[in-house]
């Protein structure tokens, strides 16, 4: 057995390579872990609507259970509602078991501490190390030591559905919004949160039968939510990935707005309110080119990370930076919540576009994003990392730096699991940028493949 913990949680088939046997060592290991901090840790446990979640929350919460811990069920719920309950239950830990955007056959289990941050790397590896390793951390909890399961005190979709509200201070009451749950953990918050705050809200991908979610819909398949926008003459479209961690946007000519433009235009509105703390933004090396020059027109500077939430969380902790995320709608607002929240984004979204006074496809044309290609290039895992320091590819990189004159970016990646390096390049030129990738990952193949 590999490494379990990737960069955001465990994650597999559910059944095969995610197993209850799995989900129950990581509640026994992860129960173990805790409770060095308290004697009887409690974890609240959420679930988006994947059909494997019932089997691995009660497999889970089975190994929490024999290890003296108690166990606080709160259903399905969007990732981000599990980082705000812990708070609120006071809580020692809150797991969730989702696989985000990807198909349902998928599942994932992740970590959330007390304070609602993801889970420390330290405390991840002992958790793992307890597995790998078959350390016996059997204590032979028998009678009354046994852990239970708590009830929540009150709806916990409610306390989070007014936690959001809470975030946005303006009057949306009458506005037409189409909300794509991508038939995942949103499906019940999003809408009680726009129809609470009086929008007219029409729904698609919000019937969920535990084998449908992020099918053909959501952030990563927006084409239904682009058209039921000009159908319906919505003022924006609002799309959700599985675990609603992550938003994708569509403005109402039914145009997409990605992660970069949503940060731009929320960017916007916080430092015109005064709350861009320092004028800094965080966003990770793949973030466009038009990004940065929109932000440098704002008087702003960007915090550049590796790609990940979990590397734009770790920066904004250290500046205190208030706004950061990814070109995927991974945006973390870090004056309401620690982790990224779809619902939440597109709260401050439409705010933005509320006090900014103009519509979303207005602020949207305010930000030119430069065509981007990838290209993989096929190389030995062991050369993946010499193309740094090659005067062949360093020499080739400034040459192409040169030919497109300051217009144009050249982003060079190894793969993280395959023996790939990805070449991205940025520019005006779609025509040009793809043969110079295409050239560029050919000459990385023939050095070090």
């Amino acid at each position: 057995m590999g490494r379990l913990f990737g960069t955001d949680g465990v994650r597999g088939i559910a059944n095969k390579e995610l197993t209850p046997e799995l989900a129950f060592q990581l509640g026994k290991a992860g129960a173990y872990v805790l409770s060095k901090k308290n004697e009887k840790p409690v974890v609240l446990i959420g679930k988006d609507t994947r059909i494997s979640g019932d089997m691995l929350e009660d497999a889970i919460s089975a190994g929490i259970l024999s290890m003296g811990g108690n166990v606080i069920k709160v259903g399905v719920l969007p990732t981000p509602a599990i980082a705000y309950l812990v708070k609120y239950y006071q809580a020692d830990a809150g797991v969730v078991i989702s696989a985000s955007h990807n198909p349902f056959e998928y599942n994932g289990i992740k970590f959330f501490n007390g304070d609602g941050f993801k889970l420390d790397d330290e405390l991840e590896d002992q958790i793992e190390d307890i597995i790998l390793h078959n350390v016996d951390i059997s204590s032979h909890i028998t009678g009354e030591y046994l852990g239970k399961c708590l009830d929540a005190d009150e709806s916990a979709l409610e306390k989070y559905t007014e936690f959001l509200k809470g975030t946005i201070h303006c009057d949306i009451s009458g506005m037409r919004i189409v909300l794509d749950c991508a038939n995942g953990a949103a499906y019940k918050a999003a809408e009680m949160v726009y129809r609470g705050l009086g929008a007219e809200v029409f729904l698609l991908s919000n019937e969920p039968d535990g084998m449908n979610i992020n099918e053909g819909c959501g952030s990563t398949h927006p084409e239904n939510l682009q058209k039921k926008v000009v159908e319906v003459g919505a003022e924006i479209g609002l799309a959700y990935d599985g675990d609603a961690d992550r938003l994708i946007a569509v403005d109402e000519k039914g145009r997409i707005l990605d992660g970069d433009r949503m940060l731009c235009i929320c960017a916007k509105m916080l430092k015109e309110t005064g709350q861009l703390s320092g004028n800094r933004i965080t966003a990770t090396v793949m973030s466009n080119i038009g990004f940065h020059k929109y932000v440098k027109e704002m008087g702003c500077t960007v915090d550049v990370t590796a790609v990940g939430d979990r590397y734009v969380l770790e920066s904004m902790l250290k500046t205190g930076c208030t706004i950061g995320g990814e070109q995927s709608g991974h945006i973390i607002f870090l004056n309401h919540t620690t982790t990224g929240d779809g619902i939440l984004s597109s709260l401050q979204l439409i705010q933005a576009v509320k006090l900014l006074g103009k519509k979303p496809s207005e602020l949207a044309d305010e930000i030119t994003i430069y065509p981007q290609v990838l290209k993989n290039a096929a190389v030995k895992n062991e050369n993946k990392e010499k193309y740094k320091e090659d005067a062949v590819i360093v020499s080739e990189i400034a040459r192409l730096e040169k030919l497109m004159e300051g217009e144009g970016r050249i982003l060079i990646r190894p793969s993280g699991t395959e023996p790939l390096v990805r070449v991205m390049i940025e520019g005006n030129d779609t025509r040009q940028i793809t043969e110079l990738a295409e050239g560029l990952a050919e000459l990385l193949t023939r050095r070090f493949g």
